[in-house]
């Protein structure tokens, strides 16, 4: 049985080794991804080097850039860190040296946090570990009171609980990032902290300028974000729940809800949706994860997110393939249950495009026919991109001649690339469908008997002119008459 959904790793140190590489990629990561809040661009491009070398033939894998974002957090300790008990004063100093924090007070990189912040605040440090209330704000510093108490090392994230920080999502770092990134060639750049739907507009704009065609992902980490994420999900071609920051900032016990309403919401703006931080945590260090974890995996995959994403269980743990595995094989578990195979999505809506209601009622067909896979003929992605927001345990293939398309659809739940030459102008329709089952022969997919449906346009090579659903029988006659006598 084929994954339905996609496994992202990030890569690291744990990963540079060709071996390591190669084998998390046979254990079955769909994506990569590049986290450009650490290392330089030449070592991201070494590593994607060796992710394209690592590829057998054929093989189509992610590429996905992961923006630094506004880096709001404090600066050094001279002596490397502190300890805060509860009840400590505590100053957060804008005009404190880089290096220079003590027991008293440290320097913060986001210059302008005395001005978004105000008597009353919660700050918490070091993803909610610790706690600090805003006594008060004279000049460039912020007065505090210890509530949680705990040690603070070394440039630790600052955020305001309930948001409202002003940083704008896109530094100059990042503006130079997404030009890299565009001579990259990446499928995916992911935006960190965005508030609003304008955010994501700004990065489109960018990424057009540098010639790009990378999908853009809005990482909903905000409180802003959750109260703009309709404006923000139809703006972006795909977010991601980014549960670390975003759990401080509007509290844990809200998370689980926002969680599930996000990727509702994606899904039914025809958006992919991926669910990140912390998944197997616990797996950085152990070679097995938690109860918690599989159990936050699996729901996810309930939920309908399209992707689970790995972290540092990748990039800097011990047992990057060991990770890939356990939510290889959780994913697929998750995936026999029928509340992950059963779906009544957009049943009673209209359709205002031809290829989207070719692309509905192919899934329509194929969940109500026994039917072995579904053969898309691609420009863009979009008509798998549609199938794939119905649940469903049926295999779909993106046939695409484009290696971008190919490697976009990558991310899409059920959705299996296969690079494949366009041919079909040469042909008549009975030839073409014959090669269409060739293939899919050829990979192992499907076999002698079986139903297939094949969806393609008329018009070859424009984009969102599917317009065709053929049922093909695979090696000869399938139908019965099973009409009672």
């Amino acid at each position: 049985m084929l994954r339905r959904t996609k496994i992202i790793a990030t890569l690291g140190p744990s990963t540079d080794d060709p071996v390591m590489l190669d084998k998390i990629i046979q254990a079955g990561v769909d994506v990569v991804r590049l986290n450009f809040s650490h290392q330089t661009a030449d070592i991201h491009q070494q590593r994607l080097d060796k992710v394209r070398q690592c590829a057998t033939y054929g093989q189509s894998i992610g590429i996905m850039v992961d923006l630094q974002g506004p880096k709001i957090r404090t600066e050094s300790f001279h002596e490397g860190k502190i300890v805060l008990n509860e009840g400590d004063k505590f100053t957060l100093d804008a005009s404190c040296p880089k290096n220079a924090g003590n027991q008293h007070c440290v320097g913060i990189t986001y210059k302008e946090l005395p001005k978004d912040v105000q008597k009353g605040d919660n700050l918490l440090l070091d993803d909610g570990r610790i706690v600090l209330e805003v006594k008060k704000v004279v000049d460039s510093e912020i007065h505090c009171k210890t509530i949680v108490g705990g040690k603070l090392s070394n440039n630790k994230g600052i955020n305001r609980q309930g948001g409202g920080l002003s940083a704008g999502a896109l530094t100059s770092k990042d503006r130079a990032d997404i030009i890299t990134a565009a001579a990259m060639q990446v499928d995916y750049i992911a935006i960190s902290f965005p508030r609003s739907a304008a955010d994501i507009h700004e990065a489109r704009k960018l990424l057009e300028a540098a010639k790009s065609k990378a999908g853009i992902i809005a990482k909903i980490e905000r409180a802003e974000a959750i109260t703009n994420h309709e404006e923000i999900i139809k703006a972006a071609d795909a977010i991601m729940v980014a549960r670390g920051d975003l759990g401080v900032e509007i509290g844990d016990a809200n998370l689980p809800s926002a969680q599930k309403l996000l990727i509702k919401k994606a899904r039914d703006f025809n958006k992919v949706v991926i669910t990140a931080t912390q998944m197997m945590e616990s797996m950085i260090d152990n070679p097995i994860p938690t109860r918690a974890e599989v159990s936050d995996v699996a729901n996810a995959v309930f939920d309908g997110t399209d992707a689970v994403m790995l972290s540092a269980e990748t990039a800097a743990g011990k047992y990057p393939e060991k990770a890939v595995m356990a939510m290889d094989r959780i994913c697929r578990e998750a995936e026999k249950q029928p509340m992950a195979r059963i779906s009544k999505h957009r049943l009673e809506r209209q359709f205002n495009r031809i290829d989207e209601a070719a692309a509905m009622a192919a899934m329509y067909t194929a969940n109500h026919l026994n039917i072995a896979a579904i053969a898309a003929l691609t420009e863009s992605g979009a008509t798998p991109l549609w199938m794939s927001r119905i649940n469903s345990s049926i295999p779909i293939f993106a046939l695409s001649r484009h290696r971008s398309t190919c490697s976009k659809v990558t991310l899409y739940r059920g959705v299996y690339p296969i690079e494949f030459e366009d041919i079909f102008s040469q042909v008549d329709a009975l030839t073409a469908n014959q090669i269409v089952v060739n293939e899919l022969q050829r990979g192992g997919f499907i076999t002698k008997g079986d139903l297939i449906i094949i969806t393609k346009g008329d018009l070859k090579g424009i984009s969102g002119g599917t317009n065709s659903i053929k049922i093909v029988c695979v090696g000869g006659e399938c139908f019965q008459d099973n009409t009672d006598n």
